[in-house]
């Protein structure tokens, strides 16, 4: 029996916007883990998901499945180049609007 467990991980790109102060600290944090600014994301995001104990329930439900896609996917052509969908716009989650409620107004 091996001593390791390897999983195969299927990887798309994505396009995503962030606040220049967001994306300077995921490139400060990879260079603390001596990693990638993509493996800070995903590994970020996955603790937050696991974490999130009102996702989890929500993901229980039927509606959670039939979200409609608003992450830009970059898809690869048959040669292997890849091309952009075009940029569709994005409406806010829920959860985020809620976020936002809650910052000060100035």
């Amino acid at each position: 029996m091996p001593l390791l467990e390897i999983s195969q991980s299927r990887y798309i790109t994505a396009t995503i916007r962030l606040e220049e102060t967001t994306a300077s600290q995921i490139d400060q944090y990879a260079a603390f883990l001596h990693a990638s600014a993509d493996e800070v994301v995903d590994k970020a995001l996955n603790y937050v998901f696991s974490k999130d104990r009102e996702f989890q329930e929500y993901l229980k439900l039927a509606d959670a499945a039939r979200i409609p896609p608003s992450l830009r996917i970059r898809r690869t052509n048959h040669n292997g180049s890849a091309s952009e969908p075009p940029l569709q716009p994005v409406k806010p989650v829920k959860a985020l609007e809620a976020a936002n409620d809650l910052r000060p107004r100035s």
